[in-house]
């Protein structure tokens, strides 16, 4: 029996252990994506206590911001909500938590705590009942008296070396301008632009930040799609100007519906009006607006990332109690795999197809994601078009084997540009150590099992490629 998360954790080969120890395990990270605050790494925020690093909750201005998987797992052992995301009990909450941790055989989270704990804490020993009185003490007095348990020092601690950030049109982005001016941040931390609210015009919401967006360009309103469209121009243009490698968008589906402009005028009347939107006119403005946005990406030497097939907000009685974006988001089905490769065509008709990263939160979808990147690579740069690594729901040891096993067969493996947190926790860059040792693991294998040959050289790039250099190479960094 093999003794919990020791130095080979999930590595079941020499092969794997080799690749990981020689080549991965000390390379930076470059996080292309995450939810993390750049006015917290501004700030250099410390953390009152393992509660407030680990699950976060309702804050002084009455929003609610934490980790969003944990939060689900402890709903999951039946802990009530004033427990989950407030604030108050931080003993009590992390008890709750340990129970449902406890329980969570086969879980992620339970990795990933495991190796937060002993990475930025030095423990080993499992997190139980028996042990949460001795770790929740450790754990605070590192985070109160450790300097290197600050923000900046964690992100330093992690190796990091690119933090992408995700960022609204509308954002001034003075804490990126702050980090850029302070020589002290001596890594990265770069915007990306995600204009989700101005595309999904079916929204609740949608004509007030149609005002705020009119705004941030100086204006009083915006009047048409075409002014929407110019007002996203200029701010990806600022966001460009400030760093910006990098945009976001996250759909329910990829739409590709072309209609004329004055149609999109119509629908984008409709929508100011509160006049509700059908999804085929929500399609017509979105495939407008995504598309010139696409074109304007390309231009600016912006990647174009898109998350799609999730099901937002659907439990209504919490949506109402809590808010939005607070961990009762589910996974989707959709038939939008035309619609993709349509929207990609669009773009590539004119040359102006972006660098591309799809990601579906649906695994069901990795087979068609790697067919359709597989249609518009290009020789502008090796694996222009990018299978993203599995996300949120799928980032577990099965859901990341399963998408580099669909890569790997439909594609080049070792062009796939790696891991991201996607995460709001400044801990939990720790999956990309998971995630380096999942992928070390799946090569060693091929190796051992004679699937493909033991060649120093190029197992080297492969897995020096994946774990950072063609993320570093893909954004510019």
């Amino acid at each position: 029996m093999k003794r919990f998360m020791d130095d080979d954790f999930i590595l079941d080969n020499d092969t794997a252990k080799h690749l990981f120890f020689d080549y991965a395990k000390d390379l930076p990270i470059i996080d292309y994506h995450c939810h993390i605050s750049p006015k917290e790494i501004y700030e250099d925020k410390r953390f009152d206590n393992l509660g407030d690093v680990w699950f976060g909750g309702r804050q002084s201005d009455g929003s609610i911001a934490g980790d969003h998987y944990k939060w689900r797992l402890m709903r999951s052992n039946g802990m009530p909500e004033d427990m989950v995301t407030g604030r108050g009990d931080e003993y009590g909450r992390f008890l709750g938590f340990t129970d449902a941790l406890t329980l969570s055989v086969g879980n992620p989270m339970y990795h990933w705590c495991a190796l937060e704990l002993k990475k930025y804490f030095g423990i080993d020993k499992p997190l139980n009942g028996d042990s949460a009185k001795e770790i929740w003490d450790i754990c605070n007095d590192k985070l109160h008296n450790d300097p290197k348990m600050s923000v900046r020092g964690l992100i330093r601690q992690s190796n990091v070396a690119y933090v992408g950030t995700t960022d609204d049109p509308t954002d001034d982005l003075i804490w990126h301008k702050r980090i850029a001016e302070d020589d002290s941040v001596d890594f990265m931390v770069r915007p990306s632009f995600r204009p989700d609210k101005a595309v999904n015009i079916q929204k609740t919401g949608f004509a007030d930040y149609i005002r705020d967006l009119a705004r941030s360009v100086g204006k009083d309103d915006l009047k048409d799609t075409s002014e929407v469209i110019d007002a996203l121009i200029k701010r990806a243009e600022y966001f460009a100007a400030c760093g910006c490698v990098a945009s976001d968008h996250g759909l329910d589906h990829v739409p590709f519906k072309k209609i004329s402009m004055e149609e999109c005028d119509e629908v984008f009347r409709k929508a100011m009006n509160g006049e509700p939107v059908t999804a085929d006119e929500a399609e017509g403005y979105q495939t407008a607006v995504l598309t010139t946005l696409g074109k304007t990406y390309h231009r600016l030497g912006i990647a174009m990332e898109i998350h799609y097939s999730c099901m937002r907000n659907k439990n209504k009685k919490m949506l109402d109690s809590i808010g939005p974006d607070t961990g009762y988001d589910m996974m989707a089905q959709n038939i939008c795999g035309e619609n993709i490769a349509d929207f990609l065509s669009e773009l590539d008709s004119t040359d102006e197809l972006p660098r591309t990263i799809i990601f579906s939160l649906n695994p069901a979808d990795n087979a068609l994601i790697g067919t359709i990147i597989g249609g518009f690579q290009s020789p502008e740069m090796p694996g222009k078009i990018q299978h993203g690594a599995a996300w949120w729901f799928n980032d577990s040891k099965a859901g990341m084997e399963e998408q580099m096993r669909s890569l790997a067969s439909l594609g080049i493996l070792g062009n796939f540009i790696g891991m991201l947190t996607d995460s709001r926790s400044f801990l939990s860059y720790t999956r990309h150590e998971y995630f380096r040792r999942i992928m070390c693991n799946l090569i060693g294998g091929f190796v051992e099992n004679g699937e493909y040959p033991n060649d120093e050289a190029a197992l080297k790039r492969i897995v020096t490629g994946i774990s950072y250099y063609n993320a570093k190479r893909y954004f510019g960094i």
